[in-house]
């Protein structure tokens, strides 16, 4: 029978509190009563709490009932050795890593490795030396101080990505919200004013976009038009369309930057030059914020399909004939919010019979191919060719498929928007 190489009263005193341990819980399993008492009476004397098992299949049911912390057993004993003991506790549903150190003799030393593919952490050869035993509890420390540290950030981190899918629920159910609040701005999609018929598009990159598009009745012969594409993208740009909304609105003409009144009191179109200057010099001066945005603001006279357009950075007008021409207009002009002295002129283009024009947004013209290729005008113009037939809403559906399928499938990077006019005479 092998004993320890030292009496216990060999051993210095040392004592710690066991609120300071990693390793509070000792378990020996050993069917000699003899080492097991040695033992115990060592892990004792450092301050650890020792349960006794005098068999593996013991150690193995106080370690179903007990949160052990190490365990020291030795590899021969009856029924069950310590090799399928420690199988048999690597098996065990645990909340915290068990260190598991396996008592061998000379002659057991080639099965090294059998005991490492069984999941013990450390052997020690008998007789057990005090000062090499205490040693490896100390590696066993630093091992299970790890594995705590690690486990406790881990829980934080856990506890820290459910506050943030929390937060992004509640983020994610706001913009559901807020991209109802903004498609809410566009309240017609589609009206048919008999001379014309004005159709809109409206479809954010994300939640919610930086795009704004609109019809405004001017009078029984003209309508207002525009398209707005705020720089950036998101939450701040979907606050300042819903801002500059308020200022094109057709329920609150007294509001409406695009109208002024004459003499008899009647609403008439703004110049649309003169109410790009206005928004500018309402941006610069009025609204604490770094964005900017391009604007496409005109009107329609129904009598004669005259359209007067302003172009502030926007994109180009396009034009489609009867006949299936495409032809652009427009000579860019700079976007409004960026320059106190920017200046913005007009164009005009006269609509005939089965004439229509498009006003889109840059998600259009800049929408990338795959391998990189903007659609650009000379894109949307074939596109719009091809599509002669197609009329209305019809025609944003289409367009929407053959830019998707332009893009390879992908996600649009920005948002998508168009004002259609059918001119019917």
């Amino acid at each position: 029978m092998a004993f320890l190489k030292h009496e216990v009263s060999e051993q210095p005193l040392q004592t710690q509190l066991l609120s300071d341990k990693v390793i509070q819980s000792v378990l020996v399993a050993d069917d000699s009563r003899v080492q097991r008492k040695i033992l115990t009476a060592y892990f004792r004397r450092w301050g650890y709490l020792v349960s006794e098992a005098a068999s593996g299949e013991e150690a193995l049911e106080i370690c179903k009932t007990r949160n052990i912390d190490l365990i020291v057993s030795d590899w021969m004993m009856p029924g069950m050795n310590g090799v399928e003991f420690c199988r048999a506790f690597r098996a065990l549903e645990r909340d915290s890593y068990g260190y598991f150190i396996l008592l061998t003799s000379k002659s057991e030393k080639g099965e090294i490795a059998n005991g490492l593919d069984g999941g013990a952490d450390d052997f020690l050869t008998k007789p057990v030396n005090g000062g090499e035993l205490r040693a490896r509890i100390a590696a066993g420390e630093r091992i299970l101080r790890m594995e705590r540290e690690l486990t406790e950030k881990n829980r934080l981190v856990g506890e820290t990505l459910k506050e943030i899918q929390s937060l992004y629920n509640i983020l994610d159910r706001d913009l559901i919200e807020a991209k109802k609040l903004q498609q809410s701005l566009v309240r017609e999609r589609y009206r048919d004013f008999g001379a014309a018929q004005i159709s809109l598009l409206l479809r954010p990159s994300g939640h919610v976009g930086g795009d704004l598009v609109g019809f405004f009745p001017i009078s029984e012969t003209k309508i207002g038009l525009f398209g707005i594409d705020v720089s950036g993208h998101g939450i701040t740009s979907a606050l300042m369309t819903a801002r500059l909304a308020g200022y094109l609105s057709g329920t609150s003409p007294d509001q409406n930057i695009a109208l002024v009144v004459d003499e008899g009191g009647i609403f008439q179109p703004r110049a649309p030059a003169e109410a790009a200057s206005l928004f500018n010099k309402l941006v610069l001066e009025e609204m604490e914020t770094e964005h900017y945005f391009t604007l496409m603001l005109g009107n329609i006279d129904l009598k004669t399909g005259l359209v007067t357009l302003s172009q502030a950075g926007h994109p180009h007008a396009v034009v489609q004939r009867a006949n299936g021409t495409t032809e652009i207009f427009g000579d860019g002009g700079m976007p409004v919010g960026l320059i106190e002295e920017a200046e913005f002129d007009e164009f005009q283009v006269k609509l005939e019979r089965g004439d229509r024009l498009l006003i889109p947004s840059d998600g259009i013209t800049e929408c990338p191919s795959a391998d990189g290729n903007m659609l650009d005008n000379s894109g949307l113009m074939r596109l719009m060719q091809q599509n002669a037939n197609i009329k209305g809403g019809s025609l944003f559906e289409t367009l929407l498929w053959d830019l998707t399928k332009y893009s390879g499938e992908r996600d649009f990077p920005d948002d998508v928007s168009a004002v259609l006019v059918e001119f019917s005479g």
